[in-house]
């Protein structure tokens, strides 16, 4: 983490008079055992050293200016000018590698000052500490704490809610307390958010994990209501959210009967169609929902990776209609990727530009059914030679 400043201004605002967030009551149980470690630390600092800046300054000569700081802090009464002392104080111990002393110096000041209106932003300070520290528990108790039981207060135009919020989802690993908090984001700060995308993308992912997939599914919808939105680490956030959606569409309309348990099976059957010039069979085993027909490159010869568009856009391939004029080969070795999720079946001769074809097979990933979560789909066609 860079050094903190040293320069300091003072609130842009007054405390605003909104509702402090609402976050269930059951979000606290997960955090006693850290309270009661954060309040034995506080209270031995406080009945020993917390008061004494000896405790913070240490006997080296290097502490001059914060020992003038803490001179200033001792007689200064005026509450936004004790505002800005604190800040700085506290910058000099973290920058000093001192944050252990930051913590305690900011806690023990909001509990011997429990009606300074600034008691949340010194709070804010103490969770980012402990968060540098990774002491993630802590920071995440810190910033539950202010959303729950402070009012909201604005630092250089920047509301400290939201800046909790955020700061705990990227912390929070409970996806049912991220949903808490994600809600709470868009509800309040809907406005402010950067990247909305994104916040319904994981989002709905924290409704997978939980298993709510209606709201999983109009969180995705959300997602891809905003187009060309690039996911950080997930490129093919967009593809997997579409699938999802078209997945779970038909899931709840229709029978979904063209998987299959045993992947040779399923390649056999596909094989035999093939061969056999076997229309009904063949249209019987290929995927009615999610079927890739592209590149490589993941360029989409027929439809878009997206699903929407025209009615033109959405052509698909009727495989079947080049079965009629080919004579395709079937290689004998199916090619399985690392992953054991996917496959692959190189095919040759085809009446197409280009006449190599890679039949794609995959593992069908959808949790909400159990019944076809994990079983095989003849999912796509990639044309042309594999790339390397």
């Amino acid at each position: 983490m860079p050094p903190r400043s040293h320069t300091t201004k003072k609130p842009s605002a007054l405390p605003t008079g909104g509702v402090p967030a609402t976050i269930p009551s059951a979000m606290r149980a997960p955090v006693l055992l850290f309270v009661a470690l954060a309040s034995a630390a506080a209270a031995l600092l406080t009945g020993c050293y917390a008061s004494d800046s000896r405790y913070y300054l240490g006997t080296f000569e290097q502490n001059q200016d914060l020992r003038e700081l803490f001179r200033l802090f001792s007689k200064e009464k005026d509450q936004e000018n004790r505002f800005v002392l604190i800040q700085q104080i506290a910058s000099a111990l973290a920058n000093a590698g001192k944050k252990d002393k930051e913590i305690i110096f900011l806690t023990t000041h909001v509990e011997k000052n429990p009606s300074d209106i600034y008691n949340a932003y010194y709070l804010l300070l103490a969770a980012e500490a402990y968060s540098d520290m990774k002491e993630a528990p802590l920071a995440i108790y810190y910033y539950r704490q202010i959303l729950m039981n402070y009012a909201d207060l604005l630092v250089r135009g920047r509301s400290i809610h939201f800046q909790c919020l955020e700061d705990l989802l990227a912390l929070e690993s409970d996806p049912e307390h991220k949903i808490e908090y994600y809600k709470e984001l868009i509800s309040r700060f809907g406005d402010q958010i950067e990247h909305p995308a994104m916040n319904w993308y994981f989002m709905a992912k924290s409704y997978e994990q939980v298993g709510e997939w209606d709201q999983a599914v109009q969180a995705y919808n959300r997602y891809l209501s905003y187009p060309d939105t690039d996911v950080p680490d997930e490129p093919d956030a967009a593809r997997m959210a579409n699938e999802r959606v078209n997945l779970y569409n038909t899931f709840d309309t229709s029978q979904i009967d063209w998987t299959a348990p045993d992947l040779q099976a399923l390649v056999d059957g596909v094989k035999n169609a093939i061969q056999n010039k076997n229309v009904p069979l063949l249209r019987k085993l290929q995927a009615k929902v999610n079927f890739y027909e592209g590149g490589w490159d993941q360029t989409k010869l027929f439809g878009d990776p997206t699903g929407e568009g025209s009615s033109e856009g959405n052509r698909t391939l009727d495989i079947t209609s080049y079965l009629a004029s080919s004579y395709p080969k079937i290689e004998g070795q199916l090619d399985i990727a690392d992953n054991d999720r996917e496959a692959y079946l190189r095919t040759t001769d085809w009446n197409f530009r280009p006449p190599t074809w890679y039949l794609y097979f995959r593992r069908v990933d959808f949790p909400a059914d159990p019944d076809i979560n994990g079983q095989w789909e003849w999912a796509g066609v990639y044309f042309g030679e594999k790339l390397p």
